[in-house]
């Protein structure tokens, strides 16, 4: 009877062992699957990708009603986001194909550029909602404010990184000059158009380079105060502004007039509940919230598809930052690690900003939701940021020993074919060539070896550090 009884507690320890091995290899085999030299590429393009699809799918829903009662098509305003799409996704391939010195050099046109369109958008452009934000160029309507953030943040990490190529970044002028009058001159043409929402997030991107390259404490800080500064000022100068922060400060206080977005953006998260009411199902976008499709698509995402919904898109936009940083911390060039930090704090500040003015958390800004939002002028430039992205994170040292034993890229194959190939390795040396140069420190002149021998001093076959290799030692004369 000794031999056969059994202990309750051995199988269920026994159990919990072996559920607990389990999971420690499932947790191995998920750390292992991030060691992988592609992880960070693959993460940024489903990321991207899944915010894409979920932002066609909540435009569709989002405009069907409006779409119906303006153009009689429930598809209308759908079919233009998706004609955005299919126009950025090539963008976005290309991007991420393109070496990375293109970045460099592009980064000084699309900043003139962006000033120039920015100029004219505030002398000729289109006021729509008592904004001047829009241009009309051959019939088509842009907004120039979305593509001068990549052109800033292509510039400005050029900047930083060629300043710190040449060890020039250990003084505050050379932080500042002329990073800051560059960010000067574009929030002063944005506002021109009362664009603050913009604004914020080119300060944002400001103060993110300035953080990478490694400003001092005070001279941080100091620039933080002066956005805030700015900031305030903006707010306090407009009186919508000013009618904004009120109706933040209370709702209740105007719900038919300030508070009326506000109010039923938190109707529809709390109507959502934790599985939402269905997609397609919304009662907000029935005429009650306004600019759903765009300012407030994460109010109608929270009410069709509820609480997990919500984390869901939380969870994506935390995976794109987090691969996003994952390739600024691995990357070794600086103009690379600059601009991935830059473009993550674009999409990722601007996802936060959007996303905590419809819960209630900061003032309504009109910024849209980053890849998910209604509007060409915003998906499109992002989708070239996202393949900027891409290509940083190919140029990981893991990464391109990786794409190396794959062997050449459609890309490269697709230059081959052309017979540009050639061309192009030749302007990359060039600027790789320029780079060298302006990175090469003098050598001190080398010693002699046989300055002895010259002096007619006798050559030994041991010196200080013992005998000399067989190889060095002179060779004897074989005559006899």
């Amino acid at each position: 009877m000794a031999a056969t009884t059994t202990v309750p507690g051995v199988p269920r320890s026994r159990a919990r062992t072996a559920a607990g091995g389990r999971e420690r290899a499932l947790w191995r085999e998920w750390a292992r699957s991030l060691d992988r030299p592609l992880t960070s590429y693959y993460l940024i393009l489903s990321t991207g990708v899944m915010l894409i699809a979920l932002g066609l799918v909540m435009v569709l829903s989002s405009t069907m009603v409006n779409s119906i009662t303006e153009t009689g098509s429930a598809f209308s305003v759908f079919q233009r986001q998706l004609v955005s799409a299919v126009i950025g996704l090539p963008l976005m391939v290309i991007a991420s194909q393109t070496p990375l010195w293109v970045f460099r050099m592009v980064g000084y046109p699309a900043m003139i550029l962006s000033v120039a369109l920015l100029l004219l958008t505030a002398f000729q452009g289109t006021e729509v909602n008592g904004a001047i934000r829009w241009l009309e160029i051959g019939g088509l309507r842009i907004q120039p404010s979305e593509p001068a953030k990549i052109a800033f943040a292509l510039w400005g990490a050029n900047i930083l990184a060629r300043k710190e190529e040449l060890k020039e970044l250990t003084e505050w002028r050379h932080l500042l000059i002329p990073l800051l009058p560059g960010c000067g001159l574009l929030v002063l043409l944005v506002l021109l158009g009362s664009d603050l929402s913009t604004t914020l997030v080119l300060l944002l991107v400001f103060l993110g380079l300035l953080w990478v390259a490694g400003a001092p404490g005070r001279l941080f800080v100091a620039m933080f105060g002066l956005v805030l500064g700015l900031a305030a000022i903006v707010i306090a100068i407009e009186p919508f502004r000013m009618a904004r922060i009120t109706a933040f400060l209370d709702p209740g206080a105007d719900p038919s007039g300030s508070g009326f977005q506000s109010l039923h953006g938190l109707y529809a998260l709390g109507t959502g509940g934790i599985f939402g009411v269905g997609i397609g199902a919304s009662r907000e976008k029935w005429g009650f919230l306004p600019f759903a499709e765009s300012d407030f698509i994460f109010a109608i995402i929270g009410e069709e598809f509820g609480l997990i919904g919500t984390l869901l898109v939380l969870g994506l936009f935390g995976m794109l930052g987090y691969a996003g940083l994952r390739v600024a911390f691995r990357v070794k060039d600086p103009f690379s690690r600059l601009a991935a930090f830059a473009i993550v704090t674009w999409i990722i500040g601007q996802s936060m900003i959007n996303i905590a003015a419809v819960i209630g958390l900061v003032p309504v800004t009109g910024i849209p939701l980053p890849l998910v939002s209604y509007g060409g002028s915003a998906l499109i430039p992002t989708m070239i940021a996202l393949g900027v992205l891409l290509a940083i994170a190919r140029s990981e040292p893991q990464a391109q020993k990786a794409l190396a034993a794959r062997g050449p890229s459609w890309a490269q194959r697709a230059l081959s074919w052309l017979g540009l190939e050639n061309i192009v390795a030749s302007v990359r040396n060039r600027s790789g060539s320029t780079a060298s140069k302006r990175t090469t420190t003098p050598r001190a002149p080398r010693k002699s070896e046989n300055r002895g021998a010259k002096a007619g001093v006798k050559t030994t076959a041991k010196n200080k550090s013992g005998p000399v290799p067989a190889g060095d030692r002179p060779r004897r004369n074989r005559r006899r």
